[in-house]
């Protein structure tokens, strides 16, 4: 990179005084509403972005006053720390904020569900909690300055929140899923976010196997995207095809067109414990096959190459499981150790 290039990252530096000692949680505060991810201790970065200049500029101003030093740089990393590397301590802090925020959303599922038995008005308090979800929603994915990918199990989850109780205010029996039903398009062009990983990669392949044979599909960066018209967008943010409550995409696609066969059953399952992390399944198969797809992912940059080679991996598994009639093995247990005494018997 050219010393003349601009900068890629903007630092705060800065030392904070003995007293008063509210101020170091009040600054530390105000750096995380501003997404910033600290690089060292007392060094925090942001993208270098004038919102992000005037934001460390007025902390910096705040440290001073308080009788504290602060300095704000533009800054290159020549060695140690990449950019990929400070990249990926941005989605590692919005993949954090969003699996909490989809915990919350999943403690209250079974509230929403047992709400159908209450008298009208019953949902009010459920209404605001998930109102107040959805707003640090919004708020994390403002500082989201890199497509975090936890965003779409946290946007799935309080999404169906929503729907679930606008459709017991309107007296609704039926979810979304039941309704929408859909027919296999022709040749379409489908839409996800770049760097796909496990879920965009076997769901990338469900529509090119199962869905669309003929299907193209575009990467692109999620934040400056805008849909087409014909376009089919998946796993991304309001897409046609992506999280539904505590379904992730490839289960939404497999129930929306009616992929029934056993064997997609059982990679679905795997596909959600790789996607959610919740281990709903905890399938023996599971973490091997987490692997290869990181593997795949750390091997290739190219999102046409690792669709490709993670196309010839579901092929492989799809084939494995329709021999088993579909069936797979609960996760193993350890094996209880010998005890001392029994160790060195005979049989």
């Amino acid at each position: 990179m050219s010393e003349n290039s601009p900068a890629r990252w903007l630092l705060l530096l800065h030392q904070l005084p003995p007293k008063p000692a509210y101020l170091r949680v009040k600054v530390w505060r105000r750096l995380q509403r501003l997404g910033a991810v600290a690089i060292k201790h007392s060094v925090y970065a942001l993208p270098a972005t004038e919102e992000a200049r005037e934001d460390f500029q007025w902390v910096a101003r705040e440290v001073v006053e308080n009788g504290g030093e602060a300095t704000v740089c533009e800054a290159h990393f020549v060695e140690g720390l990449t950019d990929v590397a400070v990249q990926a301590l941005f989605q590692a802090a919005r993949d954090a904020d969003y699996a909490q925020l989809a915990e919350e959303a999943r403690a209250l599922v079974p509230l929403v569900r047992e709400a159908r038995k209450q008298p009208p008005g019953g949902t009010d308090e459920l209404q605001s909690s998930v109102a107040r979800l959805r707003k640090r929603l919004t708020e994390v994915a403002e500082i989201d300055f890199f497509g975090a990918s936890g965003r779409e199990a946290a946007e799935g989850l309080i999404t169906s929140l929503e729907r679930r109780l606008e459709e017991l205010s309107q007296g609704a029996v039926e979810g979304r899923l039941a309704e929408a039903l859909d027919k296999p398009p022709l040749a379409g062009t489908w839409v996800t976010r770049r760097g796909i990983h496990v879920d965009r990669m076997a769901s990338a392949w469900l529509i090119r196997r199962f869905i669309d044979p003929q299907a193209r599909f575009r990467f692109v960066d999620g934040r400056d995207y805008r849909p087409r018209k014909g376009e089919l967008r998946f796993d991304m943010f309001e897409a046609e095809y992506t999280h539904e409550g505590d379904l992730c995409t490839f289960e939404v696609l497999v129930q929306r067109f009616r992929l029934e066969a056993p064997a997609l059953r059982s990679l679905a399952q795997i596909i959600h414990d790789i996607d959610l992390k919740d281990g709903k399944f905890g399938l023996a198969e599971t973490p091997g096959i987490e692997r290869l797809v990181a593997g795949i992912a750390l091997a290739h940059s190219a999102d046409e190459v690792r669709l490709e080679r993670a196309s010839q991996l579901f092929d492989d598994l799809h084939a494995a499981f329709e021999r088993l009639g579909g069936r797979v093995l609960p996760a193993a247990r350890a094996a209880p150790r010998p005890s001392r005494r029994a160790k060195g018997r005979k049989p």
